[in-house]
């Protein structure tokens, strides 16, 4: 799976079978399930997960929140766009 493939998997009716609980995360709200994606990925303890709940807070618009996950992944806020930064830890996460 490279990025197109999981970006094209959006039109599906399910994450791809593949897929990390992290990348069904990313999958969940790529498809508008804020709720789902956030229910994957806030009890796990990595700085992935962390990152990916930083993002959802960010996107949520609850900065401080977003602050304090981002810190917990090791990462700052970025300036990029919430596209943007979905698309860069989708990438990253495919690549590991």
């Amino acid at each position: 799976m490279n990025l197109q493939t999981f970006q094209q998997s959006l039109d599906n009716n399910t994450p791809p079978a593949e897929a990390s609980v992290y990348l069904q995360a990313l999958w969940y709200d790529g498809k508008g399930d804020w709720d789902k994606s956030h229910e994957l990925i806030q009890d796990l303890p990595d700085k992935d997960a962390a990152w990916i709940h930083a993002y959802l807070h960010r996107k949520e618009g609850d900065t401080w929140n977003a602050d304090y996950w981002y810190r917990k992944a090791g990462r700052k806020r970025p300036s990029v766009s919430l596209d943007e930064e979905w698309e860069q830890i989708a990438a990253e996460l495919i690549e590991q």
